[in-house]
């Protein structure tokens, strides 16, 4: 589920605890959790419901100023049954703490290398972990579109590959591309100090 910043942030602060989608079937079940840029949400239930029936204090749990403007926003989604998403704040996302881990133990920098090397040998592409990383470093806030040709990459795929170091806490997304966090830098310059010297 995507949720626009002001419904990000109602919440956060407690005022918005609804979210209402039309969906063919459901693609949150109760119990369910969801990683956002105010945290991690909890889904608590998820019911069809009959459009006639939403009321508008429920339309205002779900961010909207009155039931109108909720069936707007409903009639601009795809065809199919709509559905009432309870939703609570349930904690931080943990990725930004991890992010912020930049002091890494040696044990800490040997299994951030084993994860990279498996996600690198699971790739149709080869090896690309450390190539996207020093892109994203070298090209901070740039657009996915323009950092994925650098690489031969097609965007949509660059960037769940990103999305698999973001896992790591290793880069971090901002408004228009992506930057590496403070664990990303120092997990580069950790491995540039062990780089072979030539000659």
């Amino acid at each position: 589920m995507l949720f626009k910043r002001r419904v990000l942030d109602g919440l956060a602060a407690g005022t918005i605890d609804l979210a209402f989608r039309r969906w063919a079937q459901p693609r949150v079940r109760a119990g369910s959790r969801l990683r956002t840029a105010v945290g991690v949400l909890e889904v608590g239930t998820v019911d069809e419901v009959v459009v006639a029936d939403i009321t508008g204090q429920e339309s205002r749990r779900a961010g909207y100023s009155s039931k109108s403007e909720l069936l707007a926003d409903l009639a601009t989604q795809r065809a199919g049954q709509v559905y009432r998403i309870g939703l609570r704040v349930a904690g931080p996302d943990p990725r930004v703490s991890l992010r912020e881990q930049h002091g890494l133990s040696d044990d800490e920098l040997a299994e951030i290398q084993r994860r990279l090397a498996r996600l690198d040998a699971a790739s149709r592409h080869g090896a690309w972990t450390r190539a996207f990383l020093q892109l994203i470093r070298d090209h901070p806030a740039v657009r996915a579109g323009d950092l994925a040709p650098v690489l031969g990459q097609e965007t949509q795929p660059f960037k769940r590959d990103v999305r698999k170091l973001k896992e790591l806490g290793l880069t971090e997304s901002l408004e228009v591309g992506y930057r590496l966090s403070p664990r990303g830098r120092a997990l580069l310059e950790r491995l540039g100090r062990r780089a072979p010297r030539s000659g």
